[in-house]
């Protein structure tokens, strides 16, 4: 859908890098970025990349929801950038934390989706090759 992808990697050193899965489904050339911040607005590599694409809308889906995942939309919604959380695609070790920081996202002013609802929202029309290949993903997920 020619959608652009930034990654970042908390801490790889420590933590290891993106796992096998989710790098073998990045765009060609998308590369992680490492950070050390919580936050990926503190990452200068990361704010360079997102501003370069002069768009104002992100969409954000990671771990830990109520860590990375909660500070880096909540600096970004702060700077002015309209910030869509997808809920079904972030996690927490505990699922208290990752429910209180959706919460908490939403209540200032991140509008929380799904990455289905997302994905159709690109789309905006069936019957295209790109819904084809959307909607057979989407029916290959439990």
């Amino acid at each position: 859908m020619q959608v652009p992808v930034l990654v970042t990697e908390q801490y790889p050193q420590g933590l290891g890098p993106t796992v096998e899965a989710v790098r073998r489904e990045l765009p060609e050339g998308v590369k992680p970025i490492e950070k050390t911040s919580f936050s990926c607005v503190p990452e200068p590599a990361f704010m360079s990349a997102l501003t370069a694409l002069a768009r104002r809308q992100v969409v954000i889906a990671g771990t830990e929801a109520h860590v990375c995942v909660a500070q880096t939309a909540l600096e970004l919604a702060a700077g002015g950038w309209t910030v869509f959380l997808a809920a079904d695609a972030v996690g927490s070790r505990r699922e208290a934390d990752r429910e209180i920081a959706i919460e908490r996202m939403r209540r200032s002013g991140v509008t929380v989706t799904t990455a289905e609802a997302v994905a159709f929202e690109w789309l905006r029309r069936a019957g295209t090759p790109e819904f084809k290949t959307v909607q057979r993903r989407l029916k290959s997920i439990p």
